[in-house]
C-alpha cells in the first residue's frame, strides 16, 4: 500500500502491507483514516483500477490524491526547455509548440514561499506516455515530449515543459493545449503551495 501527498501526511506513512482486503473497496475503510477524500482514485499494479477490482497477494495499491500535474521524465533538478524541445525535433515538422510552466508569486489571493512536488514515480511516465498516445490519435503530430519538476521549486522556477512538434501549426498548438489540460487530470503529481502564513497541498485542474 502506498500514499503520496496530502494523504501521506495524514496517515503519518508511506508504505504498509494491508491484510484480510478482497477488493480495492475494501482498502480505505482498512485505513481507519476518516472520511474518504472526493475525488480519490486507486492504482493497483501501477494501473487505475475501479473499485470493484479484486485483489491477490502481492498487489501493490496506491491511493491516488486528485492530481495536479506530471512527465516521460520526471526530475528534482532545474528544467531545460532547449532539451525538451530538441527530443521533439522532425525533418517532417514544421512547427514545435511549447508549454512552460513557471511557479508565480501570487496564487489565489496569497503570497507564494515556493512550490514543492511529490509524483508517483513509474506510473507517472506512464500515464504521461499514454497521454502522448492519446494526442497523436487526435491530432497529425511528429513527436510528444514532457519534462516536469518534482521536489522544491522556488518563485520563478520552471516546473513543466511540455514540447509538440508538428508538420502544421494548428495541431502542435491545439495538442500543447490539450496536452498541459490532460496532464493536470490525469497524471499522478501534486503541488504543494507554501505561502505566508501556512501551506495546502492542490488538487485537480489547479
Amino acid at each position: 500500500m502506498k500514499v503520496f501527498a496530502g494523504l501521506r501526511e495524514r496517515a503519518g506513512w508511506s508504505e504498509r502491507e494491508l491484510e484480510d482486503v478482497v477488493r480495492v473497496a475494501d482498502v480505505w475503510p482498512a485505513l481507519d483514516l476518516g472520511e474518504e477524500p472526493a475525488g480519490l482514485l486507486y492504482a493497483v499494479n501501477r494501473e487505475y483500477a475501479g473499485r470493484e477490482r479484486e485483489l491477490a497477494d502481492g498487489d501493490e495499491v496506491a491511493l491516488i490524491p486528485p492530481v495536479s500535474g506530471g512527465a516521460f521524465r520526471l526530475s528534482d533538478r532545474p528544467l531545460d526547455p532547449a532539451a525538451v524541445i530538441e527530443e521533439v525535433r522532425s525533418d517532417r515538422a514544421g512547427a514545435v509548440a511549447t508549454f512552460v510552466g513557471t511557479t508565480r508569486l501570487e496564487s489565489r489571493g496569497r503570497t507564494v514561499h515556493y512550490l514543492e512536488y511529490e509524483a508517483y514515480g513509474g506510473m507517472a511516465e506512464q500515464v504521461m506516455a499514454q497521454l502522448a498516445e492519446e494526442l497523436g490519435q487526435r491530432y497529425d503530430l511528429c513527436d510528444v515530449a514532457i519534462a516536469h519538476r518534482t521536489g522544491r521549486v522556488e518563485i520563478g522556477g520552471i516546473s513543466v515543459v511540455i514540447a509538440v512538434s508538428s508538420p502544421h501549426r494548428a495541431d502542435a498548438l491545439a495538442a500543447c493545449k490539450d496536452a498541459i489540460d490532460r496532464l493536470k487530470e490525469i497524471v499522478p503529481l501534486w503541488k504543494k503551495e507554501v505561502y505566508e502564513g501556512g501551506e495546502e497541498w492542490i488538487g485537480r485542474g489547479s
